[in-house]
Parts: structure tokens; C-alpha cells; sequence
């Protein structure tokens, strides 16, 4: 898919131009940039003048207040669209440009999914509209690779439930974990390795059917509540590797929680 601290800033390059040879990469559902368009004046500004401090937390703050109310990108309208993505274009301003590498020591941490685009993602939040007792909570990307330059470990986590039978929004956690390697600024290459189903918590409901409070435990029950509690399901995951594609992907920091978990915008596209 304790929480690992994330630094304060946390910033992508100016955005990718890819070439006509670039490989089909993971994810899709995002609006080609038009080549032939110019850059809006605002951002021809900005690139003239360096920005304050003031005018890059703006635009984070203008990037994070226009993912507000979208149902993290699935009740996204095509208005709320189009001023997201003027808004990352805005943020995407903010990077070091071409020629600097990937930064793992600030890609490290956890960060919470605000607002996707991507199909496999918003898959999910429809599921849960359609069936009325599953509950999907908060996503994560967990990225572990402080100190490293080369790649490292990713791993999506997802915390979901089942009404009445887990606990509510946390009632267990689906993560795919994968190992990946850096091949530029833009593209990181995946290859995964498992899928699992853990911290399984079940409901007062279910507990009490287990184990009824006015009655005596047994060794039965017990030894129920203790598999559900320790439960891990994982399945390896074998097939060929996969590139996933960094362009247009945003960890942006707003403010740092006691968690140390951050906040995450991601757009993706086809390449």
C-alpha cells in the first residue's frame, strides 16, 4: 500500500515532455497536454521573477482547496477538472527543472491520497457507491528510500471494511507492496511482489456474537478472536514487471500531522 515521517517539502520537477519512442506506461485516464498551446501569462510571470514563500504556499493551498468536495477525484465535475489541472500546473512551476534527479530522501514517508485520476483507483471508490456495505477509508502510499538514490520500496495501502461486521472506514487494510528502481526524474520501474489482506478489526457486533459478554469465554472463542486479530493473507505476485510512470504525479506537503503523514495529489497519464 508506526507511520514513517515525511519531510516538510516536497516538490516535482517541471512537468515531462515525453517523445514519440517513450515506452506505454501503467496508468491512463488523464488529458494529454496540447503541444501547441502557450503558457498561460500568469506562469510566464512567475518563471520572470522568483517566488516568495508566500506566493508557493498559495499555490499549494489553491491546488489542495480545488480537490476539496471531489470524493478524493471520483465526484470530480469537468469544471473541478479543469481547475485542478491549472492549478498543478501551477504547483508543477515550483520545480527545480530539467536535469535533477529524482529526490528519494523527499519522496520518503507516507502520504494520503487527496485526489487521482487513476482508473484503477477510482474503481474502487465506485465499487463502495455500488455496493452498499462496502466502505473504502483513507489510501496511502508508503514510499521507503531515505538515503537512497537509486530506488527502493513502495507500498499502496488500503484501508476498507465491511458494515456491521468490521470496524468502520478501518476494518482492514488491502496493501500491494513492490520494489522499484529509478530510471529518471519522471519514471520509476516497478516490479511487485505480493498483495496482502491484514489488521483485520472486527465490530462490537461481531464480537459480541463471537464471545457474548454475558456469558463465560471459551477456549473457542478465543482462539477466534485471536485468528482474526493476527489474520494475514498475502498472495505473491508473479507475471512481468511494470513501469510506472512519475510524470504528473504530485506528493505535496500542506501540513505535516503528528503522524508525520502528508498529503497527495496524483494526476496520471498514458505515455
Amino acid at each position: 500500500m508506526a507511520l514513517a515521517a515525511a519531510p516538510s517539502s516536497r516538490f516535482p520537477t517541471a512537468p515531462f515532455r515525453p517523445s514519440p519512442s517513450s515506452p506505454l506506461q501503467r496508468h491512463a485516464h488523464f488529458r494529454p497536454q496540447n503541444p501547441r498551446r502557450s503558457p498561460p501569462p500568469l506562469l510566464a510571470a512567475a518563471a520572470a521573477a522568483p517566488l516568495t514563500a508566500a506566493d508557493t504556499e498559495g499555490r499549494k493551498h489553491e491546488l489542495l482547496r480545488a480537490v476539496q468536495e471531489t470524493g478524493r477525484g471520483s465526484g470530480a465535475s469537468p469544471d473541478q477538472r479543469a481547475a485542478i489541472e491549472e492549478a498543478i500546473v501551477c504547483v508543477e512551476e515550483l520545480g527545480a527543472g530539467e536535469g535533477v534527479p529524482l529526490d528519494l530522501t523527499a519522496l520518503d514517508g507516507t502520504w494520503r491520497l487527496c485526489y487521482t485520476s487513476a482508473s484503477d483507483v477510482l474503481m474502487l471508490f465506485e465499487a463502495a457507491e455500488r455496493l452498499p456495505l462496502l466502505q473504502v477509508g483513507q489510501i496511502y502510499q508508503k514510499f521507503e528510500c531515505k538515503g537512497r538514490s537509486d530506488g527502493g520500496i513502495v507500498r499502496n495501502v488500503v484501508r476498507w471494511s465491511i458494515e456491521n461486521l468490521l470496524e468502520e472506514q478501518e476494518g482492514a487494510t488491502l496493501m500491494v507492496s513492490a520494489k522499484f528502481d529509478v530510471l529518471s526524474k519522471r519514471n520509476i520501474f516497478l516490479q511487485f511482489e505480493e498483495v496482502a489482506v491484514e489488521n483485520i478489526k472486527i465490530s462490537e457486533q461481531l464480537q459480541a456474537l463471537i464471545a457474548p459478554a454475558i456469558l463465560p469465554r471459551s477456549f473457542l472463542s478465543l482462539q477466534i478472536l485471536q485468528f482474526l486479530k493476527t489474520f494475514r493473507a498475502q498472495v505473491p505476485i508473479s507475471g512481468p514487471e511494470r513501469c510506472m510512470c512519475f510524470h504528473r504525479i504530485y506528493q505535496l506537503y500542506l501540513e505535516k500531522e503528528a503522524s508525520g503523514v502528508c498529503n497527495s495529489v496524483e494526476t496520471h497519464r498514458t505515455l
